[in-house]
């Protein structure tokens, strides 16, 4: 039997890094160049009860962007969000530079942010997919950073929690900001995932399997593309406009039209030969798609 990820709070991580305490209990900054130590057993798999962001230098080894080795050896930023099981295998003697935010859901109560932060698609990255930052991006994440530390080191008052946290949305928006960069300058990798996708698709279309299983899923799709879910949507989204399921849409509505225009099939049993189990959800997709019904897209042809 799988033993259960560790689940660790936020005063729990300073005292596992052998740090003070944190000077408020749902949020914290830490800098890795006070730590001594990476390897606690409750590390090896543990799952924050609070968002983290992160600034590595000097990580051991190259990062991987996606399926790829990049060239990126200054600051590498990861997000993960309440739950999920970050897994570390760090050999010790180890020291690393930059630190790492930790911001508890409930610190948010009551503010936007609290929802907007949700939105942003990098906490369900995977970590090959990390924020790669020029040393210009990573000196503005330092600054905001900085400004975060002396208002959290500062006497607190009725001011002190509203500055914290538009400073957390200054950083997160930057962070947006050098994604959608860094989906830019891999623009040769991203079309070469744009291509391995149409590919993928096409044969899945064109093969037995969505008679088999149905329409393909997005999970299904990033898994066969080892990359995560939001990443590949964010990526699609930023090169073709269209997320994954936009996608996935798309190339069955070209295989509908290409069987609707090249066989005397019923749209009933064209709907069941794209995987569907009613004919009246591909009738509405395909009209919601191209603003005609398959009827009236077939009898367009004669």
């Amino acid at each position: 039997m799988k033993t259960a990820p560790h689940k660790v709070s936020i005063t729990e991580v300073h005292r596992i890094l052998n740090l003070p305490g944190p000077a408020h209990p749902l949020m914290s900054v830490v800098d890795f160049g006070e730590v001594t130590c990476y390897t606690d057993v409750r590390l090896k798999a543990a799952a924050y009860d609070f968002y983290c962001i992160s600034v590595k230098k000097n990580f051991s080894g190259k990062m991987k962007y996606g399926q790829r080795y990049y060239d990126f050896d200054n600051g590498v930023m990861t997000f993960f969000s309440p739950g999920q099981v970050i897994s570390t295998e760090i050999d010790e003697p180890y020291r690393m530079e930059g630190w790492w935010l930790f911001v508890h859901p409930s610190f948010l109560k009551g503010y936007p942010l609290a929802k907007t932060i949700r939105e942003y698609g990098f906490f369900s990255y995977a970590t090959s997919e990390a924020l790669h930052l020029s040393e210009k991006e990573e000196e503005t994440m330092n600054g905001i950073i900085k400004n975060i530390l002396q208002e959290y080191n500062s006497p607190i008052d009725n001011y002190s929690q509203n500055v914290i946290i538009s400073q957390i949305a200054v950083l997160l928006n930057y962070c947006d900001r050098f994604y959608n960069r860094q989906f830019i300058t891999r623009k040769n990798a991203n079309n070469d995932l744009l291509a391995q996708l149409e590919g993928l698709l096409a044969d899945y279309f064109n093969g037995e399997q969505v008679k088999e299983h149905g329409l393909p899923t997005v999970q299904y799709i990033s898994e066969q593309l080892h990359v995560s879910p939001n990443y590949l949507s964010d990526m699609l989204r930023s090169v073709t406009g269209m997320n994954t399921q936009q996608h996935i849409h798309h190339q069955l509505i070209e295989k509908a039209k290409e069987i609707l225009s090249t066989t005397s099939l019923s749209v009933s049993e064209i709907a069941y030969s794209l995987g569907f189990e009613h004919p009246q959800s591909f009738n509405k997709l395909f009209k919601n798609k191209t603003n005609v019904s398959p009827l009236a897209f077939r009898n367009s042809f004669n």
